[in-house]
């Protein structure tokens, strides 16, 4: 590949380089729009830039356009209002997609001259939730995210050639900034600009491509099923996956369905990336990346990748081989006290993620007049099906006696919260104090949506019945079935949320109920107001399209 040095991005373009297609970005327009904000950054004498936008192209724009004009920049995770409220102080601007900020487009000026950039001087801030979930901000020199870029080219570049790069996470945080932009951007691959999160969408985008890499989380690649065309997608030159342990059922899935093992890449925003495996179950550390274990046997971590002469500790356990190989052994710093016993949740969670029922699991403590544990619980496909089938008190015994082998009483979770996939964050965590405030949260009791479209004059809905929704508890024990009265009450909710409806409900007609709904079970609803007769027609489709329930909910304005 034609290798372009981080510093020097800025100084030759190069029309014939594509950078993004849909819409296309040249390496002569990345670097005319980076010198026309950079020029309209010093204008307004921004010193301070906070970034948020979804496009990777417009990322890596408004990036180099900061560095150009000496401006630091600050990644935040996302744009609520604590977060901002959080980092206003230390921010001059804000520069995202949303409402009030400043737009890339509003920088553009008459263009800096081009430059080399200064690696020492250029500054990057990136905000992690760390794993207590108070937000956390980490300080880079661009010479350190160079040295990282270089480091993965010399280990992969050759076999990745021309691919495209796909990514499922987000390039707001250090996973995806460095392999979906930063590295990319050096080599002349293109990338997708968008973040695609889920596996039909990351299918389509490799179709478009002849050669193709995957940049994804476990999150994702816990998700790739049968529906998807699996032999076209067997030709992804690599597929990176980070942010979390990648189950070793889905590992073997990939490999079996892919040809090739996926690669996993352990590291922090703190520290960068540790070290990569591939089908194996030690992890081999990156070049020039240093190891060693305090006094309680966390590894400590020196790299190229850190400023000179530091040492990043982690709470991550470690156990390595006579070849500098390692295995992890958990965190260090989810260990909890109950009646001053000692409890390490990482070992509970192995042991209850060893029974057939169970994917994944995390615990956390609950705190009422006496503090006990909880577990959200990840339902593999045969703890589903033993749900459904059994009930949910049923399952949780069997569970509880599972674990009964591992631990004493006192450590069996008194708590459960059944998913089918944790709840992770835009940076594939989940933080603990979010597990706490999961389990202290009364069981749901509305459906996901996971997506909409309006076709004509129909709003489409894909649902997923969550497999603990409080509306099963008594209905019934042994065989849960969602209520005929919660799908009215849903399809009657989500008209009001999505649709300009009158607000007064004034009855129903021909309701039909043909199949049953079920725990974890996904559904098509599709809801038309007729505004003439204030009238709302809903129907519910499963996934086979066979109809399960539908009729005509009447609708009044208050004054009426």
């Amino acid at each position: 590949m034609n290798w372009l040095n981080l510093e020097h991005l800025l100084l030759d373009p190069r029309p014939d380089r594509l950078l993004c297609p849909q819409p296309a970005l040249s390496h002569a327009q990345f670097c005319a729009q980076a010198l026309s904000a950079a020029a309209g950054l010093q204008a307004r004498g921004v010193q301070r830039l906070a970034v948020h936008l979804d496009d990777a192209g417009d990322l890596a724009i408004a990036l180099f356009a900061a560095w150009r004009a000496g401006v630091s920049v600050l990644l935040p995770s996302d744009l609520q209002d604590q977060t901002r409220e959080r980092w206003n102080p230390q921010v001059d601007l804000w520069l995202s997609e949303q409402p009030g900020d400043a737009r890339l487009a509003d920088l553009l000026q008459a263009p800096l001259a081009p430059a080399a950039l200064d690696l020492d001087a250029c500054q990057l801030s990136l905000c992690t939730s760390g794993s207590s979930g108070e937000p956390k901000r980490i300080d880079k020199r661009l010479r350190q995210l160079d040295n990282e870029v270089r480091g993965l080219e010399r280990l992969w570049g050759a076999g990745l050639g021309d691919a495209c790069i796909i990514g499922s996470v987000a390039a707001q945080h250090i996973y995806g900034l460095l392999f979906r932009v930063l590295w990319p951007l050096c080599a002349g691959r293109p990338w997708v600009r968008r973040q695609l999160p889920f596996p039909e969408d990351l299918q389509r985008a490799s179709a478009e491509h002849r050669a193709f890499a995957w940049v994804a989380s476990p999150a994702l690649l816990k998700r790739m099923g049968d529906n998807l065309d699996w032999p076209a997608l067997g030709a992804v030159r690599r597929v990176f996956s980070s942010g979390g342990t990648l189950p070793e059922e889905a590992a073997a899935s990939l490999q079996q369905r892919l040809g090739q093992w996926p690669t996993e890449i352990f590291g922090s925003s703190e520290t960068g990336g540790i070290a990569w495996r591939q089908g194996q179950p030690l992890w081999q550390a990156f070049e020039g990346v240093q190891l060693s274990q305090d006094s309680d046997g966390a590894l400590q971590v020196r790299s190229s990748y850190l400023p000179a002469g530091h040492v990043e500790p982690t709470a991550d356990a470690a156990r390595f081989e006579a070849d500098g190989r390692f295995a992890l052994l958990g965190r260090l710093d989810r260990i909890v006290k109950l009646e001053e016993k000692r409890i390490a949740l990482p070992a509970l969670e192995q042991a209850l993620a060893g029974h057939p029922f169970v994917s994944e699991a995390r615990l956390g403590v609950v705190q009422e007049r006496r503090a006990s544990l909880g577990a959200l619980v990840v339902l593999s496909d045969s703890g589903l099906h033993a749900l459904r089938n059994h009930g949910r008190r049923a399952l949780t015994e069997t569970l509880r006696q599972h674990l009964g082998g591992h631990c004493e009483p006192l450590a069996l979770p008194r708590r459960w919260r059944l998913l089918l996939q944790l709840p992770l964050n835009a940076q594939g965590k989940l933080p603990q104090a979010h597990v706490e405030a999961l389990l202290a949260a009364p069981r749901g009791k509305g459906p996901e949506v996971l997506g909409q479209q309006t076709l004509d004059d129909t709003l489409h809905l894909a649902l997923q019945v969550p497999p603990d929704l409080a509306y099963f508890t008594g209905h019934f024990p042994k065989v849960p079935v969602l209520p005929g009265v919660v799908q009215v009450d849903w399809a009657m909710q989500l008209g009001q949320r999505l649709l300009a409806l009158p607000p007064r409900f004034a009855g129903m007609e021909v309701l039909k109920f043909q199949q049953l709904v079920r725990p974890g079970d996904r559904l098509n609803l599709t809801l038309r107001f007729d505004a003439v007769r204030g009238k709302l027609y809903f129907a519910y489709h499963n996934q086979e399209q066979a109809p399960c329930s539908s009729g005509r909910l009447l609708l009044e304005h208050d004054h009426a």
